[in-house]
């Protein structure tokens, strides 16, 4: 009996040695297997006209042949992929890894807890932020973290007529003063253009206006701030021009794309629009193709203040491929990755150290353009809050009224306090 029982130990050792043998190989073999292959991720924007998009995917998987990026083209329209993230990540899909976002969107999606913070990745990386402009960077800063990565920017600037204009103007008074001076010369209309349409665009000048004079809409703890004699001061100053003989008796039915045409014409002096529309305005069907250059915007009685447009990309918080994601990502908003859209999209980097790469100078006359490189960083984001699409709205409502004459800007900036200060405290 007891020679059966030892016999019967030595044989369950044996079988128990082989098993926990046969599971190691198993597991060595399955981990050799995943390591072997491809990790898909899927990477989601919007369409691009340009080759950018197509030789930076090209490039990334040449230096990590284990990772394929699979590209979803979202909707042209900002608000229409808007809604469609929001109705994917909100019902848990992970059907995206990595997605381009409009500057305006971080802190609503990092609130409803559609991204991945980026802190760890950062650091554990040593990506030093301080080489990013610093409105973009702050752009994707909510709650003391860092939700996104700055891939491109724009930022408002001033165009004038280089044929015309001697020296740009540094002030929002210079610019009047020069604007009735020059308005009429060489068959030119108007003395200035700006977009006054009820929409974003609207926003983005009022924030250039009130920031250039001190004033914000929200302060650095997210609280109601518009109150202020600085923000009276700066919508004083725009709904004095908007109001003026020196601008189209239609402004507040002007956006980008109107201001693209009425410039393009010759019919105005001077002209506040984003970087694309140098471009534009170079073109051979342009009546004013090589008279056109850019300066800072005009400052208040504290500086120049462009509001900050551009896109971030982030990761979904519910993706399988964190990691591959943050690869892409570190790749794409890095040097190499914005070099490629730089020279090949036309886009402005938000990496600074590019401004002093050949390569890139050469690719856009701006690029190499001190004023332009000047307003980049000085670039100011708007409203950073998770309800900021209804903040726009209140803006855009009240401010229309002001230019339009239909309310004072001190009674628009009483009530843009009050009902913003339902919506955000």
């Amino acid at each position: 009996m007891k020679r059966w029982k030892k016999i019967a130990f030595t044989g369950l050792s044996a079988l128990l040695a082989f098993s926990l043998t046969a599971c190691n190989i198993s597991t060595d073999q399955a981990k050799g297997e995943e390591e072997g292959d491809k990790v898909t991720i899927t990477f989601a924007r919007g369409k691009d006209q340009t080759e950018a998009t197509e030789k930076i995917i090209n490039a990334f998987e040449k230096e990590h042949p284990d990772i394929d990026v699979q590209l979803k083209e979202m909707p042209a329209d900002t608000g229409t992929s808007h809604d469609q993230y929001v109705t994917m990540f909100s019902g848990g899909s992970d059907e995206i890894d990595v997605f381009d976002l409009d500057v305006v969107w971080p802190a609503e999606f990092a609130q409803a807890g559609y991204l991945e913070p980026l802190d760890r990745y950062i650091q554990r990386d040593g990506i030093h932020m301080d080489d990013y402009v610093e409105g973009a960077v702050e752009a994707a800063r909510y709650n003391g973290q860092q939700w996104a990565m700055p891939k491109f920017m724009d930022t408002g600037l001033l165009y004038y007529r280089s044929d015309i204009v001697k020296e740009p103007p540094e002030t929002w008074d210079e610019l009047l003063q020069q604007s009735k001076e020059y308005q009429g010369t060489k068959g030119t209309k108007y003395g200035f253009i700006f977009q006054g349409k009820q929409y974003e665009g609207l926003v983005c000048n009022f924030i250039e206006y009130i920031g250039s004079y001190g004033g914000e809409v929200l302060d650095e703890q997210g609280k109601v701030a518009i109150d202020s004699e600085d923000t009276m001061q700066g919508l004083s100053m725009m709904a004095k021009i908007a109001q003026s003989d020196m601008v189209p008796g239609n402004v507040t039915t002007i956006t980008e794309i109107e201001t693209d045409a009425i410039y393009g014409e010759g019919e105005a002096v001077f002209n506040r629009q984003w970087p694309y529309h140098y471009a534009v305005m170079n073109q051979e069907s342009s009546e004013v193709k090589g008279d056109v250059e850019v300066a800072p915007l005009p400052k208040g009685d504290e500086r120049s203040a462009p509001a900050l447009g551009g896109w971030m990309t982030g990761i979904n918080k519910n993706s399988d491929h964190k990691q591959e994601a943050w690869e892409f990502i570190k790749f794409m908003n890095g040097p190499k990755g914005q070099k490629i859209s730089a020279i090949e999209g036309g886009l402005a980097p938000t990496y600074l150290p590019l401004f002093d790469d050949e390569d890139v100078k050469k690719a856009s006359p701006l690029f190499e353009n001190e004023e332009y490189i000047q307003g980049l960083k000085a670039a100011v984001p708007r409203p950073i809050s998770p309800a900021y699409p209804k903040i726009s709205e209140i803006i855009q409502i009240e401010v229309s009224k002001t230019l339009a004459g239909e309310q004072t800007p001190k009674e628009a900036v009483k009530r843009m306090d009050k009902k913003l200060k339902a919506v955000v405290n």
